[in-house]
């Protein structure tokens, strides 16, 4: 792991001290800057203590771990991740007491910290690697570097914990175990790429960029704005032209190019993944309950699920062709094939965070009109775009596995993201006038084909 893979580490870890901070801020009536370091010292010490103490008893182990290391790490980080996750669903509420005492604290310390012990040990099977130095040296700094980050993390929680309440807990849950889950999957991609092409950050960074567009678009609720007619036919029209340029330049034109001949034997199979696609989406239409935003017109089964659950796994659906789109386009970029432009992949993450924006923002208001809490409005958003990045990566390890299947994979993801834009822009601006939308469909469509072809 290099530095950049100890700072996502760092941040997601820390989320448990972060949601406890939150609720220790919101316990404390009058907050001094002596409340706050005794929770960032207490938090960001023994959340860089344990991780150094998990390698140490690891290495103990060493010879076995590195025969099944990366999936050591990849079960032990999941897990993590998937229980943080699954601690943001629960109606559960935390521990508020102010008690700031040596026992209180030592306690919370240790709860909040035990994750880190079992990521000390992936130490061992994934090598920390910062600077130019000896194996624990370098574990000893990254376990510094964890220390400093819960501890400026869970300063910043106790305040905004004090000033606003508990209604950031949620999302920061989800954000921590969504990274964390995320390194476990990158470690098994680590260690199945034979080519040395993932010695780099390249795949955490770019497919984390996603994440970024959905976090700042579900944020906008905090706003507390409403959202006007005109502003979200805007936002609509350019998702959809983003998405359809995305589909046609991104995935199927490259697809079509990366064959041999442009026969109806080589078109074929690309036709069939391209229906493929929309079969899958169509299928994940009628099985998955959800609802549209705005319009309230809800698919699938009947379910008992509120509303603002059902309008957050419509998005969950429509993420799911983008998610396998970036993954296939990494695919490529990693395999340096000659029909993918070295820019493709970081021009599409980046494309994907822009319309990400508008649909995480359909997924949080309208479930704040409805009466749900701004912070579980703003959970619900972040939740939304979970997908992208969990997909993107299990589609790169499926692809650098099976590369033969890449161009049809592309024109299933191709065929998915037009399905999912054609179904959802009618709904979104339905009853309304829609030159507005239609000319920002056009100016999206156009810039997209130009970032994909100029770079």
């Amino acid at each position: 792991m290099g530095i950049f893979e100890i700072l996502l580490l760092a941040v997601g870890l820390a989320m448990d001290a972060f949601a406890v901070s939150i609720c220790k801020g919101l316990a404390v009536k009058k907050l001094s800057i002596k409340e706050i370091l005794i929770c960032g010292i207490w938090f960001g010490s023994f959340q860089g203590l344990m991780p150094f103490i998990g390698f140490l008893l690891g290495s103990g182990f060493e010879k076995w771990i590195r025969i099944v290391a990366p999936w050591v790490a990849f079960i032990l980080l999941t897990l993590i991740g998937v229980n943080m996750i699954r601690e943001a669903f629960s109606e559960e509420e935390e521990e508020t007491s102010a008690g700031l005492d040596v026992k209180t604290m030592f306690i919370m310390a240790v709860a909040t910290s035990i994750d880190a012990l079992a990521v000390g040990i992936t130490f061992v099977a994934i090598p920390v690697q910062i600077l130019d130095m000896g194996k624990i040296a370098n574990t000893a700094l990254a376990s510094g570097i964890i220390a400093v980050v819960t501890f400026l993390i869970s300063c910043i929680g106790v305040k905004i914990g004090n000033l606003f309440g508990t209604r950031y807990k949620a999302g920061s849950e989800v954000m921590g175990g969504t990274i964390l889950v995320f390194i476990g999957l990158n470690t098994l991609l680590d260690a199945l790429d034979t080519s040395g092409a993932m010695n780099n950050s390249d795949v955490i960074f770019g497919m984390l960029i996603p994440l970024v567009g959905t976090v700042a678009g579900a944020a906008f609720v905090y706003a507390k704005k409403p959202l006007t007619d005109s502003f979200r036919t805007v936002m609509a029209g350019a998702s959809a032209g983003i998405m359809f340029s995305i589909s046609v330049w991104g995935m199927i034109e490259p697809a079509i190019g990366s064959l041999d001949g442009h026969g109806i034997r080589e078109i074929g199979p690309i036709i069939g993944f391209f229906c493929l696609g929309v079969v899958l989406l169509y299928v994940l239409d009628h099985v998955v309950p959800h609802t549209h935003a705005f319009v309230e017109i809800t698919e699938g089964p009947e379910s008992g699920l509120k509303t603002e659950t059902k309008m957050m796994l419509a998005e969950l659906i429509h993420h799911v062709p983008e998610g396998i789109a970036l993954g296939a386009v990494y695919a490529a970029h990693f395999m340096k094939t000659e029909w993918i432009s070295v820019s493709m992949a970081l021009i599409l993450a980046v494309a994907i965070a822009v319309q990400n924006f508008p649909e995480a923002l359909f997924v949080s208001l309208p479930a704040r009109e409805k009466g749900t809490g701004v912070g579980k409005a703003f959970f619900f958003g972040v939740v939304s775009g979970v997908t992208v990045p969990l997909l993107a990566v299990i589609t790169l390890l499926a692809l650098l596995l099976f590369p033969a299947v890449m161009p049809y994979v592309m024109a299933m993801a191709g065929g998915a993201i037009i399905f999912t834009t054609v179904e959802e822009m009618p709904l979104m601006t339905a009853g309304k006038e829609n030159d507005t939308g239609a000319i920002s469909f056009v100016i999206c469509f156009a810039l997209m084909m130009l970032m994909i072809f100029a770079g």
